[in-house]
């Protein structure tokens, strides 16, 4: 059974979340940044409930790092 993806952000979503994070970024501090970061992205990964799909935007990040 497929599970439908929600549907993308508009651009004025994806700011204000982007400024959320830059704004979370700052307040733990870069010796917590990456705790952080693992933790947000673990949470977002069991919110999407797909695997696959979280491994294909693994993939997609680690493009032209």
């Amino acid at each position: 059974m497929n599970t439908p993806t929600p549907a993308a952000l508009t651009i004025p979503e994806l700011e204000d979340v982007y400024d959320a994070l830059a704004t979370a970024l700052d307040t733990v501090g870069p010796d917590k940044t990456e705790l952080f970061l693992v933790k947000l992205a673990l949470l977002n990964a069991n919110a999407l409930g797909q695997a696959d799909v979280f491994k294909a935007h693994i993939a997609a990040a680690l493009r032209d790092v």
